[in-house]
């Protein structure tokens, strides 16, 4: 998960060195769009699981949810 992130976010630096917009503008937007919905049901499994936990939320808010 984190290395498929992190190889899209240099895919995108590559597209932006290169001028690229429309590219790193579609590469960010197809790798980040599923990270946050992926967080975003992981935050709805934790709460129907177990009590609300501010470390938990904090995590997923910094796309580190699935670490969890």
């Amino acid at each position: 998960f984190m290395s498929e992130t992190a190889a899209a976010l240099c895919l995108s630096a590559g597209y932006r060195n290169t001028g690229d917009r429309m590219w790193q503008t579609l590469t960010l937007f197809f790798a980040l769009m599923p990270c946050a919905l992926v967080q975003l049901s992981l935050v709805f499994i934790h709460r129907d699981v177990s009590r609300d936990r501010p470390l938990v939320l904090l995590l997923h808010l910094l796309q580190l949810g699935p670490l969890v």
